[in-house]
């Protein structure tokens, strides 16, 4: 099962982030992993006669991180006894900055609360979809307050039609194995959904409009069975992944959903009551056929709940050390 090594958790001590906290301290000792907590702050610009950089806004920018550093020492004092645990305070741009930390430190999974949006009726604010876009290593976003164990998790994967090997993927294997050992950890339902649009339909429709309707519904048919078969097939191998037994105690549930992913995706993971939703925000290496760009962002601004994004082996954050 997945193993994580280098924990980042990122806070704002004035917000609800004792459950992104707890969780991160949890898998760090469930895994002997290191654990780095950090918050961000701003970077303080000069104002009106105060000259960039000088003695009275470096004085400000100090007392600043002085503050968040006794806020952020405070939060993560009660945790000492179970974890080691590393704080700092960055400062700059926040999905930036932690996306350096990421760089310098190695960390391989970022926890972290979403940012308050009530005023737009969405999760995710402006960091988190930067994040969600940019981050090179799995992405935890979690709601404010939200319960300490999950019931429901839900996987949204895809199959790409040029392999192969059916469902034979990457990032399939990881989007499976992440959502697998959470679920046993939380001894919480797996959820297994795969959204599809009949390729064949349209196509047949343009250019062999002589068929009829009842020849155009068995290449439907067809290939419903055919991607029903990857389903299966793919599940099968989670269960070589994380073990016989652990697959017979999880026993997924699998749903294969006709219609656009953007619309499916979010509905049936309101439909299941999913906790957490383990998907990919970015298209494979070199090919295109997961969800990308606007269908990933599409997806995100419907979900009202946890998410954990993950991307394609391979993936490059545009994200450099310099400024």
């Amino acid at each position: 099962m997945k193993r994580f090594r280098n924990i980042l958790c990122v806070v704002a001590p004035e917000t609800g982030c004792k459950p992104a906290l707890e969780r991160a301290v949890t898998l760090a000792e469930n895994n002997q992993a290191e654990l780095t907590v950090v918050d961000v702050t701003e970077h303080i610009t000069a104002g009106i006669g105060m000259p960039e950089g000088g003695p009275v806004s470096a004085d400000l920018q100090a007392a600043i991180i002085t503050a968040h550093e006794q806020k952020l020492d405070a939060l993560i004092e009660p945790y000492h006894q179970r974890v080691k645990v590393q704080a700092r305070v960055l400062v700059g741009t926040p999905f930036l900055e932690i996306i350096r930390e990421i760089l310098r430190n190695g960390h391989d999974l970022v926890i972290k609360t979403a940012e308050n949006q009530d005023w737009q009726n969405r999760l995710f604010g402006s960091d988190d979809m930067h994040l969600l876009r940019k981050c090179p290593c799995p992405l935890w976003v979690m709601r404010p307050e939200e319960r300490t164990n999950y019931r429901r998790i839900m996987a949204a994967i895809d199959f790409d039609p040029w392999q192969e090997e059916a469902g034979e993927s990457d990032l399939n294997r990881l989007i499976l194995e992440l959502a697998g050992s959470l679920a046993l950890s939380d001894f919480a339902e797996l959820h297994v959904v795969h959204a599809w649009e009949p390729v064949t339909e349209n196509m047949v429709r343009v250019f062999s409009s002589d068929l009829s309707e009842e020849q155009i519904a068995a290449h439907v048919d067809h290939e419903r069975r055919d991607q029903q078969v990857q389903l299966e097939q793919l599940t099968g191998r989670l269960r070589h992944w994380i073990g016989e037994e652990a697959y017979e105690y999880l026993l997924p549930r699998l749903y294969l959903r006709q219609g656009n992913a953007r619309k499916e995706i979010p509905a049936m993971a309101r439909e299941i009551g999913a906790d957490l939703v383990v998907m990919g925000t970015v298209a494979r290496t070199g090919l295109a056929g997961f969800f990308m760009g606007n269908t990933a962002e599409t997806i995100l601004n419907q979900i009202d709940c946890a998410v954990l994004a993950v991307k394609p082996p391979g993936f490059v954050t545009p994200v450099t050390l310099e400024n």
